[in-house]
């Protein structure tokens, strides 16, 4: 499997947009004028889990496909197993697609929608004599199955006649049979080299109630066969699937010829999306949430849609990575990198500019005056004057970041250090003259002197230039806030390699979400907005937490550093 690495950074963005063989497929349809010309496609999900980055990349496809040649895209739910489906997952699911820029308009399905049709297609492949009703126990369905070396076994109900079948399957509709006494499977061939055609199940029993027809039903359609029936019911035109359905294409277009469906879908596969430092299965999610190792399907260190929406990231973003990872029939490994350079890349051009001070060290500075406030105007972004200016204030006593002061500094420091000069940004420059410390021999604050021509950008009186600029706020005008930064998931790129007896939650990362708790801000957050985000200068970008984030007490979370290797 061939792993998808960075781009290096001089690459042009007309080469960052990967190829896409679909585009090519569906061109060459419309010139031979197949389905007349129309294109149709479908976002199939399970309503089983919340969906994930690798769903993020098929939405993209499926409706950028239906866009860019005027078709259309359907959302249906391919409700078939009602013991794993809920309504939370469908409604999660529209917001995803909803956030992602896409509309399905009128065209919003579910499988259940055409759970009578499918029924009375099955009867209607037991008239004629191409299904059964089969009552091998599931350990016997296995055995009879064989596998890739052993050809298939005739069950020994496979000759029961069309009236007989119509009379069992009519009574486990009607739920005279108990689950797994029989399933109904489709009559192929128990020899195929393709263990998907040796006679797979189109119904099986099930008494569960269903979300949205309730206790109307108790035997349901197996996806395989309730798929490319949903399809053909809708009349897609191509219907596009992960490679781990390639090998059931036979059994899609069994279905289809042997049924009298008004569309004629064909079924084209690309690879999935795997990436390091991420699982991309939702079972796999679904432990973490129900093990409580995360706060939530929500969860910003999840890859799920709604946890990186929560984190900050934005569609925009999304859309130029599916863009830029394309899409093939080849398997490979995306670099979690290229995901967090599309984020930087769009929030570097949106986000708002602001002060931080995550481990706050006070600053007095000693020949101003008590009381001291001086406003200094500073850009929004320094790249979109029409954004405006905010306000900063110079006061007699200011924060600075822990990191920025260095008692005893290396040669290659250029921040502050005693007697050493720094400038605060968009403000003056400063000189440290004395260090007071506590009992413990902790610095507690730093006694500095400010040279009153150096605002902004320019140079000393004398000419000297500066080189450390570090960020700063006040202390008597600011904001306190909760910041929480996010590293990855999991310590290691391949999450799922673990030694015997592990399994993946082994490779968690400890360190994936490190709190601080009353961060100084300066004082235009206070009025910060959910749908902005913010770049905190020599931070990183963040923004405000959609669930916990108040008024009164205000919670940013970290969506990426500014550098890569956060």
């Amino acid at each position: 499997m061939n792993q998808v690495k960075s781009p290096a950074k001089s690459d042009s963005k007309a080469s960052l947009e990967a190829h896409n063989f679909l585009k090519l497929i569906i061109e060459k349809d419309i010139e031979a004028q197949k389905n007349k010309g129309q294109v149709v496609t479908r976002f199939p999900p399970e309503p089983n889990g919340y969906l994930h980055l690798g769903h993020a990349k098929s939405i993209c496809l499926n409706f950028g496909l239906a866009r860019d040649f005027s078709g259309r895209c359907h959302l249906r739910f391919d409700d078939t197993n009602p013991e794993t489906e809920d309504i939370e997952y469908v409604e999660s699911i529209k917001a995803d697609v909803k956030w992602l820029g896409f509309d399905w308009h009128e065209h919003l399905y579910f499988a259940s929608d055409y759970f009578q049709q499918l029924y009375d297609w099955a009867e209607l492949l037991i008239q004629k004599n191409k299904a059964y009703v089969c009552s091998l126990n599931e350990e016997e369905l296995r055995r009879y199955r064989g596998d890739f070396t052993t050809p298939g076994q005739d069950s020994p109900y496979r000759s029961r006649s069309v009236e007989e079948n119509l009379d069992l399957f009519r009574r486990m509709k009607a739920g005279e049979f108990n689950e797994g006494d029989h399933v109904l499977r489709a009559k192929i061939d128990m020899k195929s080299p393709n263990m998907n055609m040796r006679d797979p199940l189109l119904y099986r029993i099930r008494k569960v109630p269903h979300h949205r027809t309730g206790n109307k039903w108790c035997l349901y359609p197996m996806y395989d066969y309730a798929h490319p029936l949903s399809d053909a019911i809708e009349q897609v035109t191509h219907s596009i699937c992960t490679l781990e359905f390639q090998d059931h294409r036979p059994f899609y277009d069994w279905c289809i010829e042997n049924l009298p469906t008004q569309g004629q879908p064909k079924q084209y596969e690309f690879a999935r999306m795997n990436m390091t430092y991420l699982v991309m299965s939702k079972r796999k999610l679904l432990q973490l949430v129900k093990e409580k190792l995360v706060i939530g399907w929500d969860d910003p260190r999840m890859p799920t849609i709604s946890g990186i929406r929560r984190r900050g990231y934005t569609p925009e973003a999304i859309h130029s990575f599916t863009k830029r990872i394309g899409v093939s029939k080849a398997e490979s490994v995306i670099d979690f990198e290229i995901l967090e350079s599309c984020v930087r890349d769009d929030l570097d051009s949106v986000a708002h500019r602001a002060m931080a001070v995550l481990k706050p060290i006070k600053v007095v500075i000693e020949n101003l005056p008590h009381g001291h406030e001086e406003e200094i105007q500073a850009a929004v972004h320094p790249k979109k004057p029409e954004l405006g200016k905010r306000t900063l204030y110079f006061t007699k006593e200011v924060y600075i970041d822990a990191a920025d002061f260095m008692e005893n500094p290396d040669s290659d420091f250029f921040r502050l250090s005693p007697g050493q000069e720094v400038r605060l940004r968009n403000a003056y420059v400063i000189k440290c003259k004395e260090v007071i410390k506590d009992s413990t021999g902790q610095i507690i604050e730093l006694r500095c002197e400010y040279d009153h021509v150096t605002l902004g950008g320019k140079p000393t009186a004398d000419g000297r230039k500066i080189k450390g600029v570090i960020h700063w706020v006040s202390a008597t005008k600011c904001v306190e806030a909760e910041i929480r930064l996010y590293g990855r998931l999991f310590k290691v790129a391949e999450p799922e390699k673990v030694e015997e007896g592990q399994d993946f939650k082994s490779n968690l990362n400890p360190s994936s979400l490190r709190v601080v708790k009353k961060a100084k801000l300066e004082i235009s957050l206070k009025s910060a907005q959910l749908d902005l985000r913010y770049q905190f200068e020599r931070v990183g970008y963040f923004c405000l937490d959609s669930k916990d984030s108040k008024s009164e007490a205000l919670v940013f979370n970290m969506t990426v550093d500014l550098q890569s290797g956060y």
